[in-house]
C-alpha cells in the first residue's frame, strides 16, 4: 500500500505555534514538550521533523525514514532497515475510566489527568499498542506512554491519494528510532514522538495546541 507521508508539507504550513483558547480549563501536561528536551542529540533530531521543534529546524538535515508498508482505519505499519513498526488503535470504553467534566459539558480529565485528542470531548478510540521490532527483537511501548493519547488518525485521502501524517525516523548514527504521530484536529492538533535508543524504549515527546 503506497502512502505519501506529508510531514514536510505540514511543517511549511506552520510558521508559528499558537496557543488555544477554550471555554473550559486545560489540564494537559506540559512536562513532555519539545522545549523540555535536555539531550542535545535527541533535541536536534526531533527538531528536524516535529511541529514543536519547528523554530529550531532551520539547517537541520532530514533524518532517514521508513516506508509505510500497510495502513487501515485502526492501524499503520512501517518497514525497512531490519526495522518494523506498528501503531494500533483500540475502542475507548467510558465505563472503564473516571471521567471529569467541566460545567457538565466539557470533558477535561480522564482518570484524573488531562488528555490529548479532541480535548473537551469524549474520545472514540485509544492508542492500544505501539510495537517496534529491530532484528527480530520486539520492543513494546509501555502503557504509561499511551494512556492519555486518543482519537489517532493513521491515514487520509487527498485528491484520490492515500496520505499519512505519521512517520518513523532513524538517527544518523542508527542508535535511535523515532516513531512519530501527528493528530490534526480543529481544536488544535497534538503530536507525539516515541523515542527508542539502542533497542529500548527511552521516552516520549508530546506537543499540542497547533492550529489545524
Amino acid at each position: 500500500m503506497r502512502i505519501l507521508v506529508t510531514i514536510g508539507a505540514i511543517l511549511l504550513c506552520y510558521n508559528t505555534v499558537l496557543a488555544q483558547t477554550f471555554d473550559h480549563p486545560d489540564y494537559r501536561s506540559k512536562r513532555e514538550l519539545f522545549t523540555r528536551i535536555i539531550e542535545k542529540d535527541i533535541r536536534s533530531d526531533v527538531a528536524s521533523f516535529s511541529m514543536g521543534g519547528i523554530e529550531e529546524s532551520v539547517g537541520k538535515p532530514p533524518l532517514r525514514s521508513l516506508s509505510v508498508s500497510n495502513a487501515g482505519s485502526n492501524f499503520i505499519a512501517f518497514q525497512g532497515d531490519n526495522i518494523s513498526v506498528e501503531i494500533k488503535a483500540g475502542i475507548f470504553n467510558p465505563a472503564k475510566h473516571r471521567l471529569g467534566f467541566y460545567d457538565e459539558k466539557y470533558l477535561v480529565k480522564i482518570d484524573n489527568k488531562g488528555y490529548f485528542g479532541d480535548y473537551g470531548k469524549l474520545p472514540r478510540t485509544t492508542i492500544e499498542q505501539v510495537t517496534l521490532i529491530i532484528n527480530r527483537d520486539t520492543v513494546n511501548v509501555p502503557q504509561v506512554a499511551l494512556y492519555d493519547l486518543y482519537n489517532p488518525i493513521f491515514s487520509y485521502k487527498e485528491k484520490g491519494q492515500e496520505k499519512s501524517n505519521n512517520n518513523v525516523f532513524i538517527s544518523a548514527d542508527g542508535k535511535r528510532t523515532y516513531v512519530y504521530m501527528l493528530k490534526r484536529e480543529a481544536g488544535g492538533s497534538y503530536e507525539v514522538t516515541w523515542i527508542f535508543q539502542d533497542g529500548k524504549y527511552l521516552k516520549r515527546v508530546v506537543d499540542f495546541g497547533f492550529l489545524k
